[in-house]
């Protein structure tokens, strides 16, 4: 579904984490509607790469530009905008856990200046028919399975129909199988024409689902042009 056009494009950029440079001279671009993986070790800088994709860490040096925003002279009032292009999904999914499926769901678009109730559970509907949770909106969280949760944090991302989805390890605290239903999600939400980000260390999920792979390694992003460069056997340290 790509159309060869970049929504995300960095040039000689350093990624910091604080006073830290954890990522140096880093240069890459991702066309609109393609699907990217983003590999590497625990502590290697994805988490860091896409909160300076998403403006939670200020990028200092080097250009960035992420839907048509400059990154390096991103003023704090456009902030809010730039997230409006994007879906954040999350490992830990960060549910409102005092609120039902359906209130976690309203919060953000009432957040994000929806006003009316119609079009409001209109979209709260689709959204929800979209990750096979249809028949969920009453639930607590507690009451959902790891996998249902994240597929609500999926929904969730979905609401204001955004260009970019960023994924940061969303199916590390999934079994294997439930995994691999979260992974077809993503890959549908893809071929609907959305860019997705996909940081992971589950590299088993690479060779079921290949795409295009970009790794930090010793502080610096590099591209795999194959998938089998992945070690596969090093899943469990990475």
């Amino acid at each position: 579904m790509e159309d060869s056009s970049p929504i995300i494009r960095f040039e000689d950029a350093a990624i910091y984490q604080g006073d830290n440079l954890i990522l140096s001279k880093v240069s890459f671009q991702i066309d609109k509607g393609s699907f990217v993986y983003l590999i590497g070790k625990v502590g290697s800088g994805k988490t860091s790469l896409i909160k300076t994709i998403n403006a939670e860490i200020p990028l200092k040096f080097g250009l960035g530009e992420v839907a048509g925003f400059p990154l390096q002279r991103l003023k704090k009032r456009h902030i809010p905008q730039l997230r409006r292009n994007m879906g954040i999904v999350f490992q830990d999914f960060q549910l409102l856990i005092d609120r039902s499926v359906y209130d976690n769901l309203l919060f953000v678009l009432k957040a994000t200046r929806w006003k009316s109730k119609k079009e409001i559970e209109k979209r709260i509907n689709e959204v929800l028919s979209k990750v096979g949770m249809s028949y969920k909106d009453y639930k607590m969280p507690h009451e959902l399975s790891e996998g249902e949760k994240q597929r609500i944090v999926i929904a969730r991302a979905l609401l204001n129909d955004p260009e970019i989805i960023l994924a940061d390890e969303p199916t590390g605290n999934l079994d294997p199988e439930t995994s691999e239903e979260i992974m077809q999600l993503f890959w549908e939400i893809n071929n609907n024409g959305r860019t997705v980000v996909f940081a992971t260390h589950n590299y088993s999920l690479l060779h079921k689902f290949p795409a295009r792979t970009l790794k930090c390694e010793k502080g610096k992003l590099v591209e795999l042009q194959k998938t089998h460069e992945i070690d596969i056997s090093g899943i469990m340290e990475q």
